[in-house]
């Protein structure tokens, strides 16, 4: 054992000279010389008095944020480890809590740090009316408890699955409490919640030092914890986060979702069941009937749907929070449907990452990209229809009824959606153009954009519409469904070819 530790120790790099330590020192400095102003600035700023029309929407928008960060830190692990640490370290007869030593202190300032933007968050939401100094040490003090007692409570569910299914409820609490709080946020719901905001400060203090309590408490069970948790998450774990950062490096994002995909269904048997007859459809059966298993992927994860259909309440809480529509709440409305649709193009990825397969299903290239089209159609009309009803019935966006804008807006954003799925990987070899602002590499750019393109010039006229609220949108569903349609019909005949073999 002494021996191994003391390899460690001798390949762990040399130790800290005085050089380093000036270095960290005077960039610790000029972090504090930058940002310094406009945090100042910003505490001030925050020495204000309640919003009541504001408050539920944005404490629910902070409820929303701290359940991603939870769901996230669940998802990665949170505890993980270098590959080569994990291949051969966990195995090993090394005590767990050395080897995971730097990881865990690692995410202790991961919780710090998000606890500190959490804590202002909650701060802007509810105001500062009085003895600012107070309150921002208990809003911090708050976010920071919060934020460190969940993440022990991750590594605990990594540990553990009693504790795993508990952050599940605990997750799906949140969300819900989330919803409440943006759905009664008026009357007397309102009134509580401005009474809350307007309760002492040492009110506040004496809360956050509950929290605070509750979060040493769930920390001390997780460093014990630590001895605990099964070699194989954490390998598992090690190897997601290795992908994460290796997609990161190399400018791929792409790569995630196939490694979440691949994630998800491994060691999964689904089901089998009779397909349906597409012969009725005569010639379009043959396009159909590829198209069909996105359909199949779809009902067997039926918490990826209810996912999106909560997440079209997020465009009417920013916009709530922000005292009316804005360039948030109208970049969430479409950037959403956008997202609805691109979830459920996993087949037209795969043809286009193999084409050669593609063309041996012998069917014509353009009817089977249309009957791909048909799911992200559906799902991106059906939730830009509850993000506009949404809007409306927060009082956003006044008139006549605009949740048709949504059917109107499917076609194109399908059209995206599946532009996007045919991309190929980012070319590095592209050039780098100088800007005022830095160096901009053209290759992820041109990436990124690829689709987003499209989606922009197909959705002008809800743009239009929802810049000018005020008028009638009967008007704008009816040139938005044909733009919309024509930008499909367009990108059928021109891409929805059947696809070449690499090199042709």
């Amino acid at each position: 054992m002494n021996p191994a530790r003391a390899y460690l120790r001798s390949r762990r790099g040399r130790p800290m000279s005085w050089s380093d330590r000036y270095a960290m020192v005077f960039g610790a400095a000029l972090a504090v010389a930058l940002l310094g102003r406009p945090l100042v600035a910003t505490v001030r700023g925050l020495a204000t008095g309640v919003d009541p029309a504001r408050l539920g929407a944005a404490l629910a928008l902070v409820m929303v944020a701290y359940a991603g960060c939870l769901a996230l830190a669940r998802l990665l692990g949170p505890v993980v480890l270098p590959a080569a640490d994990a291949a051969w370290l966990v195995l090993s007869p090394l005590p767990r809590r050395s080897v995971l030593g730097r990881a865990v202190a690692a995410l202790l300032v991961i919780a710090v740090a998000g606890g500190t933007v959490l804590g202002l968050a909650a701060l802007s939401a509810f105001g500062a009316p009085d003895d600012l100094v107070l309150r921002l040490v208990a809003a911090l003090v708050l976010g920071v408890g919060a934020s460190a007692g969940g993440m022990a409570a991750a590594v605990l569910a990594q540990a553990s699955g009693a504790w795993d299914s508990w952050l599940k409820v605990a997750i799906t609490g949140i969300v819900l409490m989330a919803v409440l709080v943006a759905v009664l946020g008026g009357g007397v719901a309102r009134q509580a919640l401005t009474a809350v905001a307007g309760a002492p400060a040492g009110l506040a203090v004496s809360a956050a030092g509950l929290v605070a309590a509750g979060a040493a408490v769930l920390l001390r069970r997780a460093w014990a914890a630590l001895d605990r948790i099964p070699a194989r998450r954490i390998l598992s774990s090690s190897v997601r986060s290795g992908r994460v950062i290796s997609a990161a490096v190399i400018l791929d994002p792409g790569a995630l979702t196939w490694a979440a995909e691949d994630d998800h269904w491994r060691g999964r048997v689904p089901g089998s069941r009779r397909w349906p007859r597409f012969a009725v459809l005569g010639g379009w059966g043959r396009a159909v009937a590829p198209a069909w298993q996105e359909w199949r992927r779809a009902r067997r994860r039926p918490g990826r749907l209810a996912a999106l259909a909560g997440s079209a309440a997020l465009p009417a809480l920013a916009a709530q929070a922000a005292g009316g529509l804005s360039a948030l709440s109208i970049g969430l409305l479409l950037g959403g449907a956008l997202t609805a649709a691109v979830v459920f193009v996993t087949g037209a990825r795969r043809d286009g990452d193999n084409p050669a397969l593609a063309r041996l299903l012998a069917v014509d290239g353009r009817a089977l990209m249309a009957a791909r089209a048909l799911l992200p159609a559906l799902t991106a009309g059906v939730w830009s229809s509850l993000a506009l009803a949404g809007l409306a019935v927060a009082g956003v966006l006044p008139g006549g009824p605009w949740w048709p804008l949504g059917p109107a807006l499917a076609p194109a954003l399908a059209a995206a959606a599946l532009r996007m799925a045919g991309r190929p990987p980012v070319d590095h070899a592209q050039p780098v153009i100088e800007t005022p602002a830095g160096a901009l590499p053209t290759g992820p750019v041109i990436w990124a954009l690829t689709g987003v393109d499209l989606a922009l010039l197909g959705c002008l006229p809800t743009l239009a519409a929802l810049t000018d609220p005020a008028a009638s949108p009967a008007t704008s569903v009816v040139v938005q469904a044909v733009v919309g349609g024509g930008v499909l019909a367009a990108f059928l005949l021109r891409g929805g070819r059947r696809p070449a073999a690499s090199g042709e």
